[in-house]
């Protein structure tokens, strides 16, 4: 933000969201870890019951169940995840402009982030060749911000679009986290992973128009994040031969409910509110557990959260994305007022926007 200079408001003009053809529901993810770990795994039962207590029902898949069953290599992955990626996005864009009554020539940048595979060139420049977008659209990828990527990328499209008025800005977000499911890995974060990762895309169109510095219809008011300091190992990627294995501490839900709250209640203080006068949630739901957690500590507000809660049971932990698809719903049913924005990734870092439905 440029100091001293009243800038205009970013408005969220759309939001779509989109998933790769194959569903799973959790009982045959569940039997095709059992498959494949139980000969090897004398643990696994002990470890079976974390399908059923993940709070998730059914989720998607780029690649059919079978293609997890047997080892696959890194540029295997990555071949499938450039594959699957834009023609995510791709759905995911079209249903947005349609949304927002844009064409391919009224992007005017795009902003991509996704942290479960490698591109260069990069998602954007694969989805303007799909999309036959202007030539001179200016592109932002961002890699690594995890399952923070979908509210710090928002913010990031947010802060480009009130640099750029009138000029409308694509935000995209897509992870295919179940890719990261490894055969030979026999580690309890592993089977975890297996039971919470799904995959699925959105995209937003962002636009501040001169002279519009008013609250409210889909406005994006603030922004900010925070990084704990010695956190460094709580989550992100090790990566492998044969692709990025998980990690995430089980101190999480802990630490949400020891450290968040001070974090989130100071920047709602820094613009003139307390949790009693949020009119909702859009919570990055991570899991269960963590879910359980954001309750606590953003009591009294509860609305939102039920959303955040049917995203998990239907599509699971889709990383960056996740928090798109709950912000698609908090909209959809028309909801209002002020809404802090969540979701926690590598860093171990805190995303946080307030948003003016």
């Amino acid at each position: 933000m440029v100091t001293g200079v009243m800038l205009p408001t970013a408005r969220i003009r759309a939001v779509a969201t989109a998933t790769p053809p194959h569903r799973f529901p959790q009982e045959l993810t569940r039997d095709a870890a059992r498959e494949v770990f139980a000969d090897r795994l004398r643990d696994f039962d002990r470890l079976a019951p974390v399908f059923t207590n993940a709070g998730i029902e059914t989720r998607y898949s780029c690649v059919p169940i079978d293609w997890y069953k047997r080892p696959r290599n890194w540029s295997e992955r990555n071949a499938m995840f450039l594959d699957s990626a834009v023609d995510v996005l791709e759905r995911a864009s079209w249903q947005a402009m349609e949304r927002a009554r844009l064409g391919p020539d009224d992007i005017d940048a795009i902003v991509a982030v996704s942290s479960t595979g490698v591109a260069t060139p990069s998602l954007d420049a694969l989805l303007m060749e799909r999309m036959g977008l202007r030539r001179d659209v200016q592109r932002l990828p961002i890699f690594g911000l995890g399952c923070a990527g979908g509210v710090i990328g928002l913010a990031r499209a947010a802060n480009w679009a009130r640099s750029m008025p009138g000029r409308n800005v694509l935000f995209l977000v897509v992870e295919l986290c179940a890719l990261s499911f490894r055969h030979g890995d026999l580690g309890k974060a592993n089977i975890v992973a297996t039971a919470l990762f799904g995959d699925g895309g959105a995209a937003a169109i962002l636009r501040a128009d001169p002279d519009d510095r008013q609250p409210g219809d889909g406005a994006v008011r603030a922004w900010t994040e925070h990084t704990w300091p010695h956190t460094l190992d709580i989550m992100g990627w090790d990566v492998k031969d044969d692709g990025l294995g998980v990690i995430f501490s089980q101190s999480i839900p802990a630490l949400v409910r020891e450290r968040f709250g001070a974090v989130a209640d100071a920047f709602l203080a820094e613009n003139g509110l307390d949790r009693t006068r949020l009119a909702g949630s859009v919570c990055h739901p991570g899991g269960a557990k963590v879910l359980e957690a954001l309750a606590e500590v953003l009591s009294p507000c509860e609305a939102g959260l039920d959303d955040a809660r049917d995203v998990l049971r239907d599509y699971g932990n889709m990383s960056a994305a996740t928090a798109l698809f709950v912000l698609e719903r908090r909209m959809a049913k028309g909801a209002t007022g002020p809404h802090l924005m969540s979701a926690l990734g590598p860093g171990f870092t805190a995303g946080l926007a307030l948003l003016e439905l």
